[in-house]
């Protein structure tokens, strides 16, 4: 599986109560809340002596959680969090604590979080 594959799975199985709402960068506007979207936000650059392509990877990825309340996008964060301390495929660190959001236009809460994430190519 590819990295991506692999933290969208990761991600589905973290937090039953999104089903398969997880998107890369941005979410239908038909979509259900709770549902999470992803993407990549920058990374640490590998770059081996031997002009060759790294056998390794890092992304920073950015999670973001959106719901209709504020308790369910945080329990969602955590468990998110959880899951990808305890990752097996890859391996990924918080780069630092969950932030809050709130859109008053949609309305509808949110909770982000930054990842550093290694993975083979």
């Amino acid at each position: 599986m590819t990295f991506e594959a692999d933290l969208v799975t990761l991600l589905k199985a973290a937090a039953p109560a999104l089903g398969t709402r997880v998107f890369p960068d941005f979410a239908p506007v038909s979509a259900t809340r709770p549902y999470v979207t992803f993407q990549q936000v920058g990374g640490d650059v590998l770059n081996p002596i031997a002009n060759g392509a790294p056998g390794k990877r890092n992304s920073e990825i950015q999670i973001n959680v959106w719901s209709n309340t504020r308790s369910e996008a945080l329990q969602i964060s955590r468990a998110i969090e959880d899951a990808m301390r305890a990752a097996t495929a890859f391996q990924a660190r918080p780069i630092a604590a969950a932030v809050s959001d709130y859109d008053a236009d949609i309305p509808v809460y949110g909770c982000l979080q930054s990842f550093g994430c290694w993975h083979t190519t």
